[in-house]
């Protein structure tokens, strides 16, 4: 008996090692009790899951999980999250991104018909409800972001249900038809009433305040939710997922939304030094927070234990992880960046700022 034990060790240490080259799952197959939870607490096998119905003496062949690294890192082997920004061109279809683009392109157009435009569109109607309640553009600001942060966070929340309800792409298409025409809405408002508000500061004629509020912006963008990558889930072309990023940006924050918000409204309030960017910073840094701790219970609810060691090891607070000595950077922790999906951003960055006079003229056509 030992001398089996001893061969099937042998021979699940070498599924293990075949399995990490091929990047595949290797059947390891138990022969006792006792030879199960020896491959279990040596090799970590997974009972949840077998290759095949037959079994040997009676009991199912299992898959070893030891050989799935959870990120493609590779000293990060007891990663239990998923590597944030990964971007397998190989993997890309023409398929995929065609039906992406005309999916985009549908999205748009409905929300242009239906919100944008003066003729057909209600945003005129829901925005002079909301100056039915006040005149004043700090209070009708705060309504926009109140009811889009409602129903951003709402949605969230309700996703398990909904999704149970109509699928994951279908809420998912739901989603962007509440969330994109508020976030539109209050986007345009804020351009056309940046400066309508009561001045209280004015650093502009300080030299280089413009370099330090172009820099601040441009390092918010780096501060983006790795999900928001995932642009063909973003889209329902591939199904959407409630993803536990453990690499890239979230080691630094485990909200870096939260945190680049934080920085952009810096930024923009040493620029436009008023009431009402004032109020607008307020309102967005406080629905920011707030999402840190729903994130967390989404996160809990949907991962479980696999979150609790995340969150041990990953703070909301920048660095705080990292200087309290929960997170180990990786020598090669740069690498983690130099991904596809981070020159997407740089470009998205620098092409925000100069479409600044673009985005300025259409709000003005829009006149919300």
């Amino acid at each position: 008996m030992q001398t089996t034990l001893q061969s099937t060790q042998r021979l699940c240490r070498s599924q293990v090692l075949r399995s990490q080259s091929l990047n595949v799952r290797a059947p390891c197959f138990s022969y006792s009790l006792r030879l199960d939870a020896l491959c279990r607490g040596h090799l970590r096998c997974s009972s949840r899951q077998s290759l095949a119905r037959t079994s040997l003496v009676g009991r199912s062949p299992q898959v070893c999980r030891a050989s799935q690294p959870k990120a493609s890192i590779n000293q990060d082997s007891d990663l239990v999250g998923e590597d944030a920004a990964f971007f397998d061109v190989e993997k890309q279809t023409t398929k995929s991104w065609t039906l992406f683009t005309g999916l985009l392109l549908g999205v748009l157009g409905l929300i242009y018909v239906a919100w944008v435009d003066p003729d057909t569109g209600v945003a005129n109607n829901f925005l002079d409800f909301l100056k039915g309640i006040s005149s004043n553009p700090e209070v009708v600001m705060l309504l926009i972001l109140g009811v889009f942060a409602s129903s951003h966070s709402g949605l969230a929340y309700l996703r398990p249900w909904g999704e149970d309800l109509i699928g994951a792409r279908a809420y998912r298409v739901v989603f962007a038809l509440v969330s994109l025409p508020l976030a539109g809405l209050a986007l345009v408002y804020f351009i056309n009433h940046r400066y309508s508000g009561t001045p209280l500061w004015n650093l502009r004629g300080v030299p280089g305040i413009h370099d330090v509020v172009w820099i601040l912006n441009f390092i918010s963008f780096y501060f983006l939710y790795p999900s928001t990558f995932n642009i063909l889930e973003v889209a329902a072309v591939d199904k959407p997922k409630v993803h536990l990023w453990e690499t890239g940006i979230t080691r630094i924050t485990r909200h870096p939304q939260n945190t680049g918000q934080l920085i952009w409204c810096l930024g923009h309030l040493l620029w436009i030094g008023n009431s009402f960017m004032l109020t607008t910073s307020a309102a967005l840094v406080a629905h920011h927070v707030l999402a840190c701790y729903h994130g967390d219970f989404r996160l809990e609810r949907k991962h479980g234990k696999a979150f609790d060691a995340v969150k041990a090891r990953t703070s909301i607070v920048p660095f705080q992880a990292i200087w309290e000595g929960r997170q180990k950077l990786p020598s090669d922790y740069h690498k983690e960046f130099f991904r596809v999906p981070y020159v997407a951003v740089t470009l998205l960055a620098f092409g925000t700022y100069w479409a600044h006079p673009l985005m300025q003229s259409a709000s003005h056509w829009l006149g919300w």
